[in-house]
């Protein structure tokens, strides 16, 4: 049987879904690399809200969706921009967010790094308020025991006036920090505020002062986390850091060959992409874990072309294919995202994104994936 599939052109397509799932290897730790998937949270679809309202959480849901994740092997990266920091879940959101998945990743003994940001700030503040509030957060994940990961913040960006600033406050910050943490830089690309972090919209000034500020507190800096879809910078800006300061790529475009590495070094991960990905993305890095790095390429490669679609701009927006991706493949039993983000993306995206992950064999029940794009495609009118 075939499905038909709504095209950008407003034609549709014929599309011949797969009958099975792909088939995995076992699970089990992962030992090569230090592997974070970012997770998206569930809506709780009864609930009687607005855009503007408070994110309301299905807990039961979301936590789930973290033990499938962690019984892959993957760690959890809590509270992240994939789990809609600034997009629909605010501080009050996230802060029980990380209580919570803290308290499961103890439970079932799972890896987990949590968003340490500012968005309590609700307007312009002073570089003294933006420390305040980091302070309250980094408390927050701290007290929990999971590992901070100190995010990119809006507000710094607006009220920053050049790079010693970002040194005076990351330098505060990293020193009162118990335990190292990852330090963040998220690009324009993924929040268009966050333009010219690190003092200059020029990139090769801005990683000198990211740079210094790793130098300054290296035993303090457990890894740096790199958002810009650059490859060849991340690669460069990897073989500068210190002895121990790990590279998590946030490459959405170019993991396969940041984490396969070269004869200089490799990248671990942290990636939104990794939430829709977990349990072929560990099978990957199993593959990878045995000294097969063409093996791996030949597990991961093929997934790109799903995650560039994804990611395609208004790039921001990517975490309504992930949560679209999740309802398909059964870990959740509705579309519907905090703040209605789930409009954020048209009818023939989401189609592509169906199409693709089917041909990669992500989803457990290819039946139910099926019947569920159905019935999408009747609420939008689509003959079939």
């Amino acid at each position: 049987m075939t499905i038909r599939l709504p095209a950008p052109d407003g034609t549709t397509r014929a599309y011949a879904p797969r009958t099975e799932p792909l088939a995995l290897s076992a699970t089990g730790p992962l030992t090569s690399r230090t592997v974070f998937s970012a997770a998206h949270v569930v809506a709780d679809p009864y609930a009687d809200t607005t855009p503007d309202s408070p994110a309301a959480v299905d807990w039961d849901a979301t936590l789930a969706f973290r033990r499938h994740l962690w019984s892959h092997g993957l760690g959890v990266a809590e509270a992240m921009d994939t789990a809609q920091r600034g997009m629909g879940l605010d501080w009050a959101g996230a802060a029980e967010l990380i209580r919570r998945s803290a308290a499961e990743a103890r439970s079932v003994g799972g890896r987990i790094a949590c968003g340490v940001g500012t968005d309590q700030l609700t307007g312009p503040a002073t570089l003294a308020e933006i420390r305040t509030a980091y302070e309250e957060q980094l408390a927050v994940v701290e007290e929990s025991g999971a590992r901070a990961v100190l995010m990119a913040s809006r507000a710094l960006a607006a009220a920053a006036k050049g790079p010693e600033d970002y040194l005076d406050l990351y330098g505060h910050l990293l020193r009162q920090a118990g335990d190292p943490v990852i330090l963040h830089w998220l690009g324009p690309m993924f929040d268009p505020a966050l333009d010219g972090y690190w003092g200059s919209p020029d990139l090769d000034a801005a990683t000198e002062t990211f740079l210094d500020v790793i130098a300054a507190h290296p035993d303090k800096v457990d890894g740096i986390k790199v958002s810009l879809l650059d490859a060849r910078r991340e690669v460069a800006l990897r073989r500068r850091l210190p002895e121990g300061v790990r590279c998590y790529t946030g490459d959405d475009f170019h993991y396969p060959e940041l984490i396969a590495g070269d004869e200089q070094g490799f990248s671990h991960a942290l990636l939104g992409v990794f939430d829709p990905l977990g349990p072929l993305a560990a099978d990957a890095v199993r593959t990878l874990d045995t000294g097969d790095t063409e093996g791996f390429r030949k597990i991961l490669d093929p997934t790109v072309a799903l995650s560039r679609h994804l990611f395609q701009p208004p790039t921001r927006f990517y975490k309504t294919g992930v949560v679209f991706l999740a309802w398909l493949a059964g870990h959740q039993d509705h579309f519907t995202m905090v703040g209605g983000l789930q409009s954020a993306r048209s009818l023939p995206h989401l189609a592509r994104a169906y199409e693709l992950a089917d041909g990669l064999g992500l989803f457990p029940d290819p039946a139910r994936a099926e019947s569920r794009m159905r019935s999408l495609l009747t609420v939008y009118g689509v003959p079939q």
